[in-house]
């Protein structure tokens, strides 16, 4: 709403906001605004119009980001994230409300697509006229699909409505509908818009991208939650109309697979690693962590520019001057692998629970003496992506700056962040901040500085879809319904193998055409690999399996055992320790459409259970 309302004070003389707004608001006009007709008689005013719709798509703040899912909670406990997983949640609530804000991008679209012509040539070219309106079809259907993935089937607007038009006429589209209208027109943008962009074009929408909507919308379609699902049997419009798929379809999983080999036979898009970044010999630790930190790279599919990335940072960094707010799970710890890909709870695999590490690892980036030996020995991505206690800070360029985040007798250049009690980050220090005993290190860059709040000169976008996750989408669903496909393995082992582990044949070759064991391997490569990326919300969501009782119990380490200042040897912050259990309801695998919009709209039927 806040959007929209600036959005009036910059354009005079756009209509209301879809599903309401404010009558007298409206009604009035300060002299000094732009008229409809003179916004598009420029092309910088009607290129800010378009960037204004491109502003809609959600970045790190989105909801299945922070703290929602097993992977992270939040230390503030009056967020939204807090009070969802503590069943503090009704239509009535506004928790990541984005029905509106959507439907107010949907509306600007049709604005966009009915006034982009009225443009003197002179001012832009017919080219561009038509690249632009493939954008903004590809924005049209990427918030439907936003929709659709939040709150499930939607409703499809074809224009402009008034508040004159009666919104009670409004009804939810069959889910099948909703899937076939963002297809019509991924395919209508795909034929305007190039396969990528150059580098002054970072976040621009692309063919690519309009392939990668539609390959997750169908692997969206081909999951549990909309699969056959029988807790929406009973889904329907006021007139009787099914809104859900009433019987499961083992060919969506195909559909779902052939999106993302389509992606794959492009040939357009690879992993990245850090050879593509400079470097002389593969690193497996520097290509995980690089492929955030680079201002775009071929791994890339969609992509925003507009992110607080400097927020995101400071969230994530421990104090005394990071804000410890992001905390990461034990859970997610546990998911990580063993150098040699097993999992911890596998005796091969050389894990031990307790004491500390006798010597370092082998490279620089592993684990240092000392280090307490659940942290010893892990795959590289568990170092590029968790901050554990003893673990030096990411984001300090200096000995110097380092050395502020250690106590006097653990300043040593390295800057090992104190999680414990008495520790420069622990609770004694801190408050409540760090509830877990992690946070996470992903996107940090070692070239920021949080002591002096400097930020690196690169720019790195946050990340919508990677080519990474369409490989894993694909080996997922081909698992589904062809578990013998040899190219499970070959693409999955892409990603181990650039992670820097051995294939899944070699660690685990009694999965290979075992449709249950390899399923269960593969969601737990998503769980790793995207993590902090908002993937494991949705995975859970989709898969119906934040119900859960793993999923819900949430653990980390014993954050609150006073160590009396024996620091990093004091062992009983190491235990397991169960920081929250949370509620769940199976309602919440959609959220509700708020009561306000219900009641705008009669004709709406709201999610089931809410």
């Amino acid at each position: 709403m806040k959007r929209y309302k600036y959005l009036l004070l910059f354009f005079s003389g756009m209509s209301v906001m879809m599903l309401g707004a404010c009558s007298k608001y409206l009604d009035k006009k300060p002299d000094n605004l732009l008229t409809d007709d003179q916004i598009w008689q420029t092309r910088a005013n009607a290129e800010a119009y378009l960037s204004n719709i491109y502003s809609y798509r959600s970045g790190y703040s989105d909801y299945a980001n922070i703290g929602v899912s097993d992977e992270m909670s939040v230390c503030i406990p009056s967020t939204n994230a807090r009070y969802m997983v503590s069943g503090n949640w009704s239509p009535s609530d506004w928790y990541y409300y984005n029905w509106g804000g959507y439907y107010t991008a949907i509306r600007q679209s049709f604005i966009f697509e009915q006034n982009i012509d009225k443009v003197p040539a002179i001012q832009l070219s017919d080219e561009l006229k038509a690249q632009y309106k493939a954008e903004n079809l590809f924005l049209r259907g990427y918030f439907y699909w936003m929709l659709l993935r939040q709150y499930g089937p939607f409703v499809i607007v074809t224009g402009t409505m008034s508040q004159n038009d009666d919104y009670n006429k409004l009804t939810r589209a069959p889910f099948a509908d909703c899937v076939a209208h963002i297809n019509g027109l991924m395919d209508a943008a795909a034929k305007g818009l190039p396969f990528t962009w150059n580098a002054g074009n970072n976040g621009r929408v692309s063919k690519g991208a309009c392939m990668a909507i539609k390959e997750k919308v169908a692997l969206w379609a081909a999951s549990p939650l909309w699969n056959g699902n029988p807790r929406f049997a009973n889904f329907k419009n006021q007139d009787g109309t099914p809104l859900a798929p009433a019987a499961y379809d083992v060919n969506k999983w195909r559909t779902a697979a052939n999106a993302a080999k389509a992606i794959i036979d492009s040939n357009i898009y690879k992993l990245f690693t850090n050879l593509d970044n400079g470097g002389s010999q593969f690193n497996p630790y520097e290509s995980v962590r690089d492929l955030f930190l680079t201002s775009w790279n071929n791994e890339i599919i969609l992509a925003s520019m507009n992110w607080d990335r400097w927020g995101y940072t400071a969230c994530s960094s421990p104090g005394p001057s990071g804000l410890d707010l992001y905390n990461a799970t034990q859970n997610v710890v546990d998911a990580f692998y063993m150098n040699n890909g097993k999992t911890i709870d596998d005796p091969a695999s050389g894990y031990q629970e307790t004491g500390f590490a006798s010597k370092a690892g082998d490279n620089g980036w592993e684990h240092h003496k000392g280090d307490w030996n659940m942290y010893a020995n892990r795959e590289p991505r568990f170092y590029a992506y968790i901050a554990y206690n003893g673990r030096p800070v990411t984001a300090a360029t200096s000995p110097d700056e380092r050395n502020y985040f250690s106590s006097d007798n653990n300043k040593d250049g390295t800057g090992r962040i104190e999680f414990y009690y008495s520790g420069k980050s622990g609770m004694i220090s801190q408050g409540s901040n760090v509830i877990t005993g992690y946070l996470p290190s992903k996107l940090l860059s070692p070239n920021d500085n949080i002591r002096t709040m400097v930020s690196g000169a690169y720019r790195s976008p946050w990340i919508l879809i990677r080519y990474a996750e369409i490989l894993l989408d694909y080996v997922e669903a081909l698992n589904e319904y062809d578990p013998a496909n040899t190219d499970i393995v070959k693409y999955l082992d892409m990603i181990r193998q650039r992670a820097g582990i051995p294939g899944i044949e070699v660690a685990y070759p009694d999965a290979v055409g075992n449709q249950t064991k390899m399923r269960e391997y593969i969601l737990r490569e998503r769980q790793v690999e995207l993590c902090f990326e908002g993937d494991r919300y949705l995975t859970l969501i989709r898969r119906l399996r934040m119900s859960k009782p793993e999923n819900q119990a949430i653990y980390g380490m014993n954050v609150n055992a006073n160590d009396n200042k024996q620091g990093f040897a004091f062992t009983d912050f190491y235990n397991r320790t169960l920081f929250q259990k949370r509620f769940w309801d199976d309602r919440m695998y959609l959220f509700p459409i708020q009561q306000k919009d219900m009641e705008r709209a009669r004709g709406l039927v709201q999610n089931p259970g809410w």
